[in-house]
């Protein structure tokens, strides 16, 4: 596959994975403050579904076209902006992987909750919490990425 074929994958991808992001954070954060265990349950459901189909192999598709593209425009892996946005991409994974598994018990417990006709349990505020509050660094994160491989800095 030739620089411009990689180069396509890379950006569809990283626009695949921001938008799905935003999307699925969007969706699920109007469902819990609507407070209807029942929608939040849908909503928690189908965003564990879009997860599983969209944002894993986008991110997959990243970490391989960004170290195909290294390789082809023969950078060391210690150039600023591509080292910076490795770490990044590895912050965003550390806030990522934990979210997956808080979108799936805000699932359940919603679920749990919908079944049972009761409210919705303080262990589902306390993941939504941290669901909410782990997505600002990797929404962050991405941003910082976007702005590296547009502006290449040299950094220090």
């Amino acid at each position: 596959m030739t620089y411009f074929w990689v180069k396509w994958v890379h950006i569809l991808s990283s626009t695949l994975l921001f938008g799905t992001g935003l999307g699925i954070a969007f969706f699920l954060w109007v469902a819990h403050r609507g407070g209807d265990a029942r929608v939040i349950a849908a909503t928690a459901r189908t965003v564990v579904i879009a997860d599983t189909c969209f944002t894993a192999p986008a991110v997959i598709t990243q970490f391989v076209t960004g170290f195909w593209l290294v390789q082809i425009l023969h950078l060391p892996l210690h150039v600023y902006w591509v080292r910076m946005a490795i770490v990044l991409f590895f912050v965003i994974g550390a806030c990522w992987l934990p979210v997956l598994w808080l979108q799936v018990r805000a699932r359940n417990l919603a679920r749990q909750a919908a079944d049972d006709g009761t409210p919705l349990p303080p262990a589902y505020f306390r993941v939504m919490r941290w669901w909410f509050w782990l997505g600002w660094p990797a929404f962050l994160s991405v941003i910082a990425i976007f702005w590296l491989m547009v502006m290449k800095p040299s950094g220090g």
